[in-house]
């Protein structure tokens, strides 16, 4: 299994998800091994990792970057987790124009990506895929309109483009940094490290649920079990 993360999945990763799986595998004699990746790394290709960087990279060809490819990814990796860090949820207003190709953030573009990424990930069935739901930014790093966007998408990432049978799954992080409450607007203040960027506390709460949420795709239970993991 990969983790394919920036800041946001560190400091979650940080909170003991490695510890969880050499505990879980103790106790249920199981051998499940997880890695965690910069991606993209930054060197050749920017440090940026949204719904556009994704497509860029994975289908587009990256503009001649080296970051791993998903048929590379997916010849090393039976699990593949993957994300983006809070400035997704920096969307603007719908041109009504959109446009797979275009790096703008706007829920249009957002979903003509997700679309083809969904596509290309059914090209690889034996291995499953979990996504997160969009990162959430502080209300005083946001506003309640942007809010509303970045909540509509990961609504729309849980109840429409994500679908039973197939080899995708969604883990709903931002329900568990919001606790939907403000319409799941924000990162709620007692989970910030002082920005948008989460705390050890939610780390440290969480990080066994997103394990657990893990174990449930590879058991079978990625369509039946909680999309939080608790």
């Amino acid at each position: 299994m990969i983790f394919l993360h920036h800041s946001t999945g560190g400091v979650i990763w940080g909170g003991g998800v490695e510890n969880w799986f050499s505990n879980y595998n103790t106790t249920n004699s199981t051998n499940y091994q997880i890695s965690d990746m910069y991606f993209p790394s930054g060197n050749t290709y920017p440090w940026d990792n949204y719904p556009y960087d994704y497509w860029n990279i994975w289908i587009n060809g990256g503009g001649g970057s080296q970051e791993p490819s998903l048929e590379t990814l997916t010849a090393d990796y039976d699990v593949i987790v993957w994300k983006h860090c809070f400035p997704v949820s920096d969307i603007e207003a719908d041109t009504g124009h959109p446009d797979v190709t275009s790096g703008h953030q706007t829920l249009e573009n957002y979903k003509a990506q997700y679309a083809a990424l969904k596509t290309k990930m059914h090209e690889f069935p034996n291995t499953r895929f979990i996504v997160w739901t969009a990162t959430a930014l502080l209300e005083s790093e946001t506003t309640a309109v942007k809010g509303d966007r970045a909540q509509e998408f990961a609504n729309w990432v849980k109840n429409t483009w994500d679908e039973d049978g197939d080899n995708i799954f969604v883990w709903d992080f931002r329900q568990l940094e919001t606790e939907g409450l403000n319409g799941g607007r924000y990162l709620l203040t007692k989970y910030s490290a002082g920005d948008s960027h989460p705390n050890s506390t939610l780390a440290n709460m969480i990080a066994p649920w997103f394990s657990q949420r893990i174990v449930d795709v590879i058991e079978g239970r990625g369509d039946s079990g909680s999309l939080t993991g608790h």
